[in-house]
């Protein structure tokens, strides 16, 4: 059983830099997927806080990124390609969306992060998420799309409560 989340992050962060690519060249690229892999790690860390988790996802798979496709207008792309196409079955919608979110709004990146250090992954070795928390002005230039509110709004929205429900357990019930 697969118990850690490798090919889903990999294929939800491509998928991401896919949708809003880099501008300017290898080193921007570079910087922008490993910005990315950050924020698709800890979203999925969080979807999915124990190995079980991650095996039970791992065999029924992520779902793909179809709905994603279809919502930022990159639908039909799979088909050109098998090679493409089978990346695109381990993307995680649901993963994607909160990366979006957190790629989007600092503060809550931050929130996302200190909540991981609250679970089963904590007793792992330290994960850095710089690029993700404190991105310098190269970060921010090579990711312009990737972290930019309004583009990321269509993907981000689709699980936006339900990554606030995971931070804040309780909330809708105090309002």
């Amino acid at each position: 059983m697969l118990e850690d989340l490798s090919p889903l992050i990999a294929a939800t962060a491509q998928w991401l830099t896919s949708a809003y690519p880099a501008a300017g060249g290898a080193l921007a690229s570079a910087l922008c997927e490993v910005q990315a892999r950050q924020a698709v790690t800890v979203a999925a860390w969080l979807r999915y806080p124990t190995p079980m988790d991650a095996a039970l996802v791992g065999m029924s798979g992520p779902g793909g990124s179809a709905r994603l496709d279809w919502i930022t207008g990159a639908d039909g792309a799979e088909e050109d390609d098998p090679d493409t196409r089978a990346w695109r079955t381990w993307v995680d919608e649901v993963v994607a969306s909160w990366a979006a979110c957190l790629l989007a709004d600092p503060g809550l990146a931050g929130r996302a992060v200190t909540a991981l250090a609250d679970g089963e992954r904590a007793g792992g070795p330290p994960v850095e998420f710089r690029r993700l928390l404190a991105p310098d002005e190269a970060d921010r230039r090579a990711a312009a799309l990737l972290r930019h509110p309004d583009f990321l709004a269509p993907v981000a929205v689709l699980h936006r409560t339900q990554l606030l429900d995971r931070l804040e357990p309780g909330r809708a019930m105090a309002a």
